[in-house]
């Protein structure tokens, strides 16, 4: 991503027809590009107000007539100035007038914004700390309610002024070390004065109800990976209708129906879990034709990447030793729920039976008898747990600082723990794991983060964001 201070535009509205579509302009210097676009009729452009323009080319033919709205430096959402362009949202109106504004700008240097370099540019003038900036992603890609509302949580501030405030306890204690390590004369006990061994468990305690709520949001983020998998006409396709509570998938008694891969998203708590309903698992010699062979290999592939695989098995027919061979290719990392389908046919009661090998969840997907117990046992094996509480959208980086800063308050701990006479070699290192504890959370905000960091997390922005 560049890193000059060029002014920037691009379209900031989806592709596509709309009601209205916005071209967004920041950077400094910008009125030119506003004298030159917009034919205001002796009326001026008011700071954060919306005006009724022409937007006009050169010759001062019409593109098109919509708002724009000035929102000057540093009150705005880059915190350099703004101008949103607000016209008709047809796409070829909007590259017509983006270009016009590219030619009008040319002699200021006005350039396409890259992906996310509008958000870029609020982190680096301190509109947002880094969270905020990646929640403003992850609420545009929110997939669920719950995920939208952690998002919103995260944008608010909500997470960072949490992670600041551990910091801000970290390093109240680290000033007591460190004064302690600057002087040793005064012979105090540091750690009975200071309580620092209470401190430090405070901090720990409430860095790791930071983790819980972190990990229970970032499961709304990522989802999960659900594969059904098993012997043709066991009723995958009838379970993944019965999740979705929609004929999402052709159910026949034909073996062989589903060829392909079909993937619905569903939601369960609020938690956004991809069902694949694959492709039934027979061998290579009797599989009918060429493209089953092919959908069963695409079946396999797609059970090495689930992060939880429903092994469906016939209830009403009973194992079988092609069952058991299935079983014996999943993956010992993926945890594997095996789903007795049809009971409706064989005369067994909607129940759980949690055994080593798997959990084994008895129901009949036809009549819709037993789908809560497995939609709980879904949230049970992910760890999912109604906190009662807002949580924050992290993602992967957040928990991966997290559990280093928790690391390090560990180490610290077992520093502290040695009470001896020589008391500031202890010291020394617990200052050290604090220092490092405190720079991982620092990281989350963005206090202290890498620019190659920086370009890979909004790289992955839309235009325009």
């Amino acid at each position: 991503m560049n890193l000059d201070s060029s002014p920037i535009a691009a379209i900031a509205t989806a592709p596509g027809r709309g009601g209205i579509g916005v071209v967004r302009i920041s950077g400094k210097n910008i009125s030119s590009i506003i004298d030159a676009v917009c034919a205001m009729h002796g009326k001026p452009l008011q700071a954060r107000h919306a005006t009724l323009v022409d937007f006009v080319r050169a010759d001062g033919s019409v593109i098109d007539r919509g708002l724009a709205i000035h929102f000057k430096a540093p009150h705005s959402y880059t915190g350099e100035d703004v101008l949103e362009l607000q016209g008709h949202g047809g796409p070829v109106v909007l590259q017509m007038l983006l270009q016009r504004c590219l030619e009008a700008g040319a002699e200021i240097g006005l350039r396409l914004a890259e992906p996310g370099e509008f958000t870029r540019r609020a982190f680096l003038n301190d509109k947002l700390d880094l969270a905020q900036a990646e929640a403003v992603a992850d609420l545009i890609e929110a997939s669920t309610e719950a995920a939208a509302r952690s998002a919103s949580q995260s944008l608010s501030g909500a997470f960072s002024k949490t992670v600041q405030e551990l910091v801000d306890r970290i390093t109240n204690l680290r000033m007591l070390v460190e004064a302690t390590l600057d002087f040793p004369e005064e012979e105090i006990d540091f750690l009975e004065q200071s309580d620092a061994r209470g401190q430090l468990a405070g901090i720990r305690e409430a860095l790791t109800a930071v983790f819980t709520q972190a990990a229970q949001g970032a499961l709304l983020r990522e989802g999960l990976n659900i594969v059904l998998a098993g012997q043709p006409n066991v009723g995958k396709s009838s379970l993944l209708n019965a999740l979705a509570g929609n004929d999402v998938a052709i159910v026949t008694p034909i073996a062989g129906t589903t060829r392909d891969k079909v993937i619905e998203t569903i939601q369960v708590e609020g938690i956004p879990i991809n069902v694949i309903d694959t492709a039934g698992i027979r061998t290579v010699e009797e599989a009918v034709d060429e493209v089953e062979r092919i959908g069963i290999e695409r079946t396999w592939a797609a059970v090495q990447k689930a992060d939880v695989i429903i092994h469906m098995l016939d209830a009403a027919r009973g194992p079988t030793r092609e069952d058991e061979q299935i079983c014996a290719r999943f993956p010992e990392s993926i945890p594997v729920i095996r789903i007795w389908n049809k009971i409706d046919l064989s005369g067994h009661n909607p129940s759980v039976d949690r055994m080593p090998d798997a959990t084994h969840i008895y129901l009949s997907a036809a009549e819709l008898a037993g789908m809560d117990l497995l939609r709980q046992e879904l949230l049970r094996l992910i760890g999912w747990q109604q906190t009662g509480e807002s949580l924050y959208l992290a993602r992967e980086r957040h928990l991966i600082a997290l559990k280093s800063a928790h690391d390090h308050l560990e180490l610290a701990a077992q520093h502290a723990a040695h009470d001896s006479e020589a008391t500031h070699p202890a010291l020394d290192l617990f200052a050290e794991e604090l220092r490092l504890a405190q720079d991982r959370l620092s990281s989350i905000t963005g206090e202290f983060t890498s620019d190659d960091l920086l370009g890979v997390i909004f790289s992955r922005f839309c235009i325009g964001k």
